[in-house]
């Protein structure tokens, strides 16, 4: 479960946060107990948020995904990241 989080809120970044070229985008995981957070950073001055797309769109999925699986999930000020608690491990 803690991989598709990670692929969902990766794929969200990559896709959304227009950087300029040479910016990055930083995964980091924590074990906490059974838990592990996964945190992904941008550099993208938007926050993501939660939409639900209408069920004729074949993409805009990702973060009801990371809602539905996830224990919790938010986001930060900058520096910004997009975190997402999964238990148990």
């Amino acid at each position: 479960m803690a991989v598709l989080v990670l692929s969902e809120l990766v794929t969200n970044a990559v896709r959304h946060a227009r950087v300029s070229p040479g910016r990055e985008i930083e995964t980091r995981y924590l074990l906490q107990g059974e838990s592990v957070r996964i945190e992904v950073h941008d550099a993208s001055d938007e926050r993501p948020k939660l939409k639900i797309p209408s069920v004729e769109v074949p993409h805009g999925r990702g973060l009801v995904l990371v809602e539905a699986l996830a224990d919790r999930w938010g986001v930060t000020p900058r520096p910004r990241w997009l975190a997402s608690r999964c238990g148990p491990c």
